[in-house]
């Protein structure tokens, strides 16, 4: 049977990618992002390819655009469209401020982008694949997870956790669950939030076809966590065993 992929935030970045690599595979897509413009283009590229491509115009922030979103999580094939046996859950943002320098309705939307709707996504998308015993859950998480890193490094962390847990709780009913923990990745995230980043090391940008290259060979092995490219797997590594002092120092300098 085809492949079908949900992908949230699916038209830029590791999104985009995500898309890209899935549909060499001969996967069939559906894209989820909020500017029906984009969406559009990149599913009459897929299309072209002879790839089946769906589109879903939607904020996830807002009650309808996640419902809808949830509804063909939810799709068991019964209404001739087949089920999703795949999600990526990507959509997300950072806040370049400081916790207690950003408006609360700022910090709670963030929170909810990278925690709540995560979560609701996959739970819909359990509903179909444990009936079928087969299915696969990735969530694009953070090295910042491994690292006091503020709340946006508090949220990733939560998607660790819950992959960790997840991946051998579902797995016994042949469902993937991955948190994939990239660092600086050469995409418009940093410049969306206004991050400065002239500061970091070049060795330390990875570029989305790897990101997601490895990020699709560790969940094919099952594993729980993925982190891409050998110098965060060294970070991550050292973030364990380090003072925690010297990790805040480090992690405050990037993402």
């Amino acid at each position: 049977m085809t492949e079908t992929v949900l992908i949230t935030g699916a038209t830029s970045g590791i999104g985009a990618e995500f898309a890209r690599q899935f549909a060499a595979r001969g996967c069939d897509l559906v894209l989820v992002a909020r500017s029906p413009g984009p969406l559009e283009e990149a599913a009459a590229t897929y299309r072209a390819l002879g790839v089946g491509a769906e589109t879903i115009a939607a904020d996830l922030l807002e009650d309808d655009g996640l419902a809808r979103v949830l509804d063909r999580l939810r799709t068991a094939g019964g209404d001739h469209r087949a089920p999703v046996t795949v999600l990526v859950n990507n959509a997300g943002y950072g806040l370049v401020g400081p916790f207690a320098d950003n408006a609360l309705e700022d910090e709670i939307r963030h929170l909810r982008i990278h925690v709540e709707v995560p979560l609701a996504l996959a739970h819909a998308a359990l509903q179909s694949m444990r009936p079928r015993r087969s299915g696969t859950i990735i969530t694009v998480a953070s090295v910042a997870g491994f690292t006091p890193r503020g709340t946006y490094g508090a949220a990733k962390a939560a998607m660790i956790s819950f992959s960790r847990w997840a991946n051998p709780a579902y797995g016994r009913e042949g469902i993937r669950v991955t948190a994939v923990c990239p660092g600086f990745v050469r995409t418009e995230f940093h410049q969306r939030m206004g991050m400065e980043t002239s500061s970091v090391p070049a060795a330390l940008w990875l570029d989305t076809g790897l990101v997601v290259r490895e990020a699709l060979r560790d969940t094919a092995a099952g594993k729980a966590v993925s982190v891409p490219g050998l110098r965060y797997k060294t970070l991550v590594a050292l973030a364990r065993v380090a003072p925690s002092s010297l990790v805040a120092r480090l992690a405050a300098r990037g993402r």
